[in-house]
């Protein structure tokens, strides 16, 4: 697999290191106490009412997953958080077990630097065998992304903010983005209403930083309000 020659933080202990400038935009990246209490205020109670109304379709996805593949309904795996901080991620399985994620991988690395990845309108894998039928059609409706919800009660996530990526992924990054990793993660973002799939990595890596520059309460409830549609228009999902 290609190296990648841009620089990009290294992954020593538990956590990444967040590489920022005094004067750039993670200067003014915090939010005050009053957002971040009414942001969590916000995760907590949408959160919490989307997960008991969402409990019984989420009860028969997980049914389904089990009854046409192998293995677990619930998918976990080690991302990338607050300051560098790994937790574990949640999300239904929508891929065969055992899967080889190295064409997935080089196809980051193309996108880091800089190559068009697009096929039929689409920067994810083409035809990804990995992807069960049932899998597809969660990926294209994302309904795999509800036990997120899970993460986000937890205070490991949130309902708004940055994709939260891979420990490899994290490694690979410029470090001009780095300012992505000084807010949570979130379930949704800019990436998701504004193309998705469409989008490649650096594209996306754009919009975080777009989004931690502007980011408020306000425009947060704007996202949330624009995902619902975005899903069930199927925008750039795949």
């Amino acid at each position: 697999m290609t190296e990648l020659s841009c620089p990009s933080p290294e992954l020593t202990g538990d956590r990444l290191p967040v590489l920022t400038a005094p004067d750039g935009p993670s200067a003014n990246a915090s939010p005050s106490t009053w957002d971040d209490r009414l942001r969590r205020a916000l995760d907590v109670s949408l959160a919490s009412a989307a997960l008991v109304v969402l409990s019984a379709p989420m009860l028969l996805i997980a049914l389904c997953i089990r009854s046409t593949s192998r293995g677990p309904a619930l998918f976990r795996q080690q991302r990338v958080g607050l300051n560098g901080r790994p937790f574990t991620f949640y999300k239904f399985r929508t891929m065969r077990l055992d899967s080889s994620d190295a064409a997935h991988r080089e196809l980051i690395v193309r996108e880091l630097h800089g190559e068009d990845t697009k096929v039929n309108g689409s920067c994810k894998l083409a035809a990804d065998p990995r992807i069960t039928r049932f899998g597809g059609w969660l990926r294209r409706t994302s309904l795999d992304e509800l036990p997120q919800l899970i993460n986000v009660l937890r205070g490991e996530m949130t309902l708004v903010g940055p994709r939260p990526c891979q420990e490899w992924e994290a490694a690979m990054f410029p470090a001009e983005f780095q300012d992505r990793f000084t807010v949570l993660p979130g379930l949704t973002g800019l990436w998701q209403v504004r193309g998705r799939s469409t989008l490649g990595t650096l594209d996306m890596l754009k919009l975080d930083a777009e989004y931690v520059r502007s980011r408020t309460v306000r425009l947060d409830l704007r996202i949330l309000a624009s995902t619902l549609p975005s899903m069930l228009r199927g925008d750039g999902a795949r």
